[in-house]
């Protein structure tokens, strides 16, 4: 393993790179005299984001301690296989923007609860919140805690629980006040820190691969040295298969995850929901399907470039901060940051999207019937603090004995997605849908999840997915069929249609995304 310690001139870059972000969230949060900030304000941002915030908080929401740490540990124990997920993101981004947003944007919801409300009842809307509060709580915000911990201690030395007191307060102190506008127009700093940062340490790691001579020597040093590693479709007698599942991963089980996350998934919807229009959000969920092209890069190559430098470390986790190590002194503050940018922009937003989802969709409806605007932001900043204080109790106790959080993440979400994606699918495209067929659903996917992991442990989990999603949209269909009593979507007046540059850029993307399969097939 590689030495490494942080210099004065590191910590210093490290500390004004926090005081900067902090003093910008708190500078874009600031009112007008005599506004007092409101609800649309605090959740959604006044609706005023223009499409590179969106993008960018996208993105920033999106790769955290569970991707670059996460995913870079599955690089180093599965190979590139694991970059599927990003790849095959981009595509369920122009899927999400074309179909789905325009409903959301035209509805003018707040939440994903909301929603269901809309077109089911309140009964499907209280349980999905709590289902939802539940998973980001303690799924989510643990494992980027976590991970980010992991990551600080690994680097600086600093004991875990002492990391994610840093982590919970930092990501507090430029977020709570302002809420997603903070958020939103702070990530684009984060994203490019992010970018930097990942793209050093791919560079660092492949020019040692290579002993200097450039980063395509040491690329072609790794396809000589792991050729396994880069294999994109893992056969059936392959260790990891069970995780990613051949075939399966581009046909099966690998949209309804994607589906589920960028389609339905509060902290990432909720920046399209901000959007100015309905213009600026398609062009924001483009920008990001292009920032996901680059993710492989940054998040998957150097835990495989780990594999040869730093064989045999103790946990997968371990490949990128130790592949960290490569930067020299001066810069290692500043990919320290983005490290650091990356991991606070997710707590934040999953933070946010907890207050939100808890204030509107559960005080207000279950407590304060009719709250004051004040009294609202008040509460959702409460609930933001409190779920943070919850994530770092069960933090280490939850997650210290795992190999692979990134796999263990997908493995427990996947007992409930099939059936968000099987409500919302029905929700859509299903008028007879129903309450009744929403919590069948809902319901179904967990007890049939459950019972195919006892009974049929040998079955890929992305396979289960897959074949609980279609089960649980037949019993969706036959509970429908038993009465007429649904509220269903009018469809009809809503434009689905996107601007000329969105559909220009989704035929590159889809293009780039097809040279790339062919290339590793």
């Amino acid at each position: 393993m590689f030495d490494m310690a942080m210099t004065t001139a590191d910590i210093v870059v490290f500390a004004c790179y926090c005081v900067s972000l902090i003093a910008v969230a708190w500078w874009v949060s600031r009112e007008k005299a005599g506004h007092e900030k409101n609800s649309s304000d605090y959740f959604l941002a006044s609706n005023a984001l223009p499409w590179w915030a969106i993008g960018s908080s996208i993105i920033a929401a999106n790769i955290s301690a569970e991707q670059i740490i996460g995913m870079s540990g599955s690089g180093y124990a599965i190979g590139l296989a694991i970059a599927s997920y990003e790849w095959m993101a981009a595509i369920t981004l122009i899927v999400v923007g074309k179909f789905f947003l325009p409903i959301f944007i035209e509805k003018k919801i707040y939440t994903m609860p909301q929603f269901l409300e809309q077109r089911f009842d309140g009964r499907v809307q209280i349980v999905m919140a709590f289902f939802w509060l539940a998973v980001y709580t303690f799924v989510n915000l643990t494992a980027v805690l976590y991970l980010g911990a992991l990551a600080i201690k690994t680097i600086t030395g600093i004991e875990m629980l002492h990391g994610m007191i840093f982590l919970a307060v930092f990501s507090v102190a430029y977020s709570l006040y302002g809420g997603l506008k903070a958020v939103a127009l702070t990530d684009i700093i984060q994203v490019i820190l992010l970018v930097f940062g990942g793209l050093l340490v791919s560079y660092l790691a492949l020019d040692r691969l290579s002993d200097g001579a450039g980063v395509i020597a040491g690329f072609n040093t790794l396809l000589e040295r792991t050729p396994e590693s880069f294999d994109m479709i893992l056969s059936s007698d392959h260790e990891d298969y069970v995780s990613l599942p051949g075939i399966s991963v581009l046909i099966g089980g690998m949209w309804v995850m994607n589906i589920s996350y960028f389609g339905f998934n509060q902290y990432i919807t909720q920046r399209t929901l901000a959007a100015k229009n309905l213009r600026e959000a398609q062009k924001g969920i483009v920008f990001a399907a292009f920032l996901k092209l680059l993710m492989p890069l940054i998040v998957v190559l150097p835990g495989i470039a780990a594999l040869v430098l730093v064989p045999g470390l103790d946990r997968p986790d371990q490949a990128y901060p130790e592949m960290m190590k490569l930067v020299p002194a001066g810069l290692l503050g500043l990919t320290f940051a983005a490290l650091v940018a990356a991991i606070a922009s997710s707590l934040a937003s999953m933070a946010n999207s907890i207050s939100t989802i808890f204030t509107l969709d559960i005080y207000r409806k279950l407590v304060a019937q009719s709250p004051s605007e004040q009294q609202l932001v008040v509460v959702g900043r409460i609930a933001a603090a409190t779920a943070l204080v919850v994530a770092m109790i069960i933090a280490e106790p939850l997650l210290g004995k795992l190999e692979q959080a990134f796999q263990y993440i997908q493995e427990f979400t996947g007992f409930f997605t099939p059936g968000v994606v099987a409500i919302f699918i029905l929700g859509f495209f299903y008028k007879k849908a129903n309450a009744n067929s929403a919590l069948v659903a809902g319901i179904g996917s967990v007890v049939l999840s459950l019972l195919a992991r006892l009974f049929w442990p040998e079955l890929p989990f992305m396979d289960r997915v897959g074949l609980v999603f279609l089960a649980c949209l037949g019993l969706g269909v036959l509970v429908a069929g038993k009465d007429n009593d649904a509220k269903a979507i009018d469809l009809n007046g809503i434009d689905f249609s996107t601007s000329r540059g969105a559909n220009t850029s989704a035929l590159s993307i889809s293009l780039i995304l097809a040279a790339l399969y062919v290339a590793w097939w």
